[in-house]
Formats: structure tokens, sequence, C-alpha cells
């Protein structure tokens, strides 16, 4: 499962989209740190594919793919140091794939920002800065344990103290370390230390109404990117509006469309900012169907045949023989595995395929 951690400054719109979200009870209130408990709400990853497979099949039960999103409370500058409530809370998040920073992008005389003006890229380096620094204090930690330990001669210690070392000397600056270059083994070096600024990022910028109807970015959202690409952060920006999610959230599931529509928006925030994880992350599904269930399973693209089945149980991984395997379009169109079959377009692969987006699955294996 998709785990992403929601962070940004106080008062925008952090705990409104957590609610329209997930439809959790967390406070939305407009005034600073009412969100003091971390929140945890699961996501189903809307997915036109699965209601037409287990229209096909019919079976038992329809399982989509899911996403966690862990809301904590809002970062301010000096959180590092103590300064609000956010970071004791940003242990919460350290267990995350990605980030989702939410940012103010709209204007609004009535909702306090809490750095008393609306600048998205302010607010952006605050965060990242605040990170850095949470961060900062992890990598010293570990990096004065490593030399303990390296007295003794020890080679692992004696291999990580440089990485530590360069990543102690980027966060020092206030710099996130996603700046910094890593190559592969050094990010692996760091892997168990799961460090916020090494994650995936993706900046939910909150917008009116009107900005969100219209499809042209205004001027903080034109200022948010510019400052992303000015600095190489591979990230994406999704703009939504907390208040149109909202009420969003507040109709059944049918209407839904329908409300969207009147307003002249193609797809709901919930949806766009999945479908932006997903490739930032490199993420895609496939599909298990049979008569108990019909079931969405997010993997990563370029993971085999055994990599995918291990998702389900690692005895599937282990004992993999063959996976029984037709794309979404084929099973449709053949109504189903028996119509595949029958038509030849169900293939029988081994432990070197690479699955692909959309594909039906029936794994083979002896444990």
């Amino acid at each position: 499962m998709l785990r992403a951690g929601i962070v940004g400054l106080p008062n925008v719109g952090k705990s409104t989209l957590f609610n329209a979200l997930t439809a959790a009870k967390a406070e939305a209130q407009n005034f600073p740190f009412c969100t003091i408990d971390p929140n945890t709400g699961i996501v189903e990853v809307p997915d036109a594919r699965l209601a037409k497979l287990a229209e096909l099949v019919k079976p038992q039960r329809t399982v989509p793919a899911a996403v966690e999103f862990v809301d904590i409370a809002g970062l301010v500058k000096g959180a590092s140091t103590g300064e609000g409530l956010g970071n004791k809370f940003l242990a919460n998040i350290r267990e995350t794939d990605a980030i989702v920073h939410v940012v103010r992008c709209f204007e609004d005389p009535d909702v306090i920002h809490v750095m008393g003006s609306v600048d998205p890229v302010r607010d952006r380096e605050v965060i990242e800065l605040e990170l850095a620094l949470a961060d900062l204090a992890t990598v010293e930690k570990s990096l004065d344990r490593a030399k303990k330990v390296a007295k003794s001669g020890d080679k692992e210690a004696l291999a990580q103290i440089p990485v530590l070392e360069k990543a102690y000397q980027f966060l020092s600056d206030g710099k996130a370390l996603w700046k910094a270059g890593l190559d592969a083994d050094e990010m692996a070096a760091l892997k168990t230390l799961t460090l916020l600024t090494t994650k995936a990022t993706l900046y939910a910028a909150n917008v009116s109404d009107d900005e969100l109807t219209s499809n042209e970015e205004g001027p903080h959202v034109k200022a948010l990117r510019a400052a992303i690409n000015a600095s190489g952060e591979h990230a994406e920006i999704v703009p939504f509006s907390a208040k149109i999610e909202a009420e969003l959230s507040e109709l059944p599931k049918e209407e839904r469309a329908e409300f969207l529509a009147s307003m002249g928006i193609e797809s709901a925030g919930l949806d766009r900012l999945i479908q932006a994880a997903y490739a930032l992350l490199g993420l895609q599904t496939y599909f298990t169907a049979g008569e108990k269930e019909v079931r969405a399973w997010t993997i990563h693209q370029g993971d085999t045949g055994p990599k995918a089945a291990g998702v389900i149980h690692s005895d599937f991984e282990k004992g993999f023989i063959r996976a029984e395997t037709v794309s979404f379009d084929d099973f449709v169109a053949h109504q189903g595995w028996k119509g595949a079959k029958e038509k030849g377009v169900m293939r029988s692969e081994g432990k070197e395929y690479v699955v692909q987006d959309g594909d039906v699955m029936l794994f083979r294996f002896n444990v």
C-alpha cells in the first residue's frame, strides 16, 4: 500500500483536505495547531477498470488498491527547535513513501495565514528547512554512533561514515538531501534512517474555487512552479480546492461526477493527487480476478512476475512457477479467463516477465 504523509504550515488546508479525502473526523477550524494528534486514513484508489472486471466476473467481493494518508500537526518556522507542535509528529511520516506538501495559493482575509501573508514559495522553503533540520538531528546521532563503533574496526560503520558526513554537511547548510546528488549506494546506506528530505514530494496547491474551475494557473501557483523548476526538484504540483473537496465528500458517490461536471472540473483532487503520486513513484496496478475476489494490487514499474506475486504473499514469490496473464483490454473483450484462453490471448509468463499496468494475473506456485 502506498503511504503518504501530509505536511504544511498551519491554516493552509491540510486538515480540510485530509477530512475530505478520508472522511475522518480531524478538526479543521480556522486557527493554528487545531490538529494536535496524528491522523491516519485509508483511501481507495479510484480505478474504473476494477468496476469493469467486477461486472464481468461477479465476484463475492471487490477490493481496490489503497493509499494511506498520515496527517500531522501544522509545522511552523522553528519546529525543529521545539516551536509549535508539528515536530513532535514527524516520526509518524518517516515510514511513508512520499510527502504531500499542502501549500496555500489563495487570498482570503477571513482565513489567517500563520506568517501574515500568502507566499507559497516562502512557505515551501520554511517547511523544507524544518524537514532538513529534523533530518540533521537524525544523521548527527547516527554519525556519532558510527564513529564510536568504527573505533573497533567495524567495517560497516567505517563504510557508513563518509556517507553520513556528506549528508550531515548538506543538512547543516539547511539543504534537503535530494539536492545532494547521492548515488544509489549512498541512498541505500541511508535507507534505514528514513530521512524526510530524501522522499518524493508532491505539492498540493490549495487554490480558490474560481481558479480551479477556470483551468488557468494563478500567480501563486505560477510562482511556486517557477521556484520548483529553478531548484531542480523533481516534483509535481496538483492544484485542488479544499472547499470543493469538502463539499464533494458530503455527496453520495454516484452524485460526485455530476457535481464536478456542473463546475467544469474533470476529476476530483483526490484522483489527481493519487495519479500524480503513482507517476512520481513509478507505481502501477495489476489485477487478480476470480469468483471469490476481484482485486487491484500496487507494484513498481519494472517489477517481474515473482515480485508482483510477493505483494499478495511472500510464499507466492518464493514458490513462483508461472503467471497466467491477460491484458485488461483482452480480458474484457473476450469476457474473462475462458474467452481469453479460447482466443489464444492468455499467456503463460515465467520469472523474467515484467508485469504491465492493467495485467490480469493468476499465479501458479509451489511451496
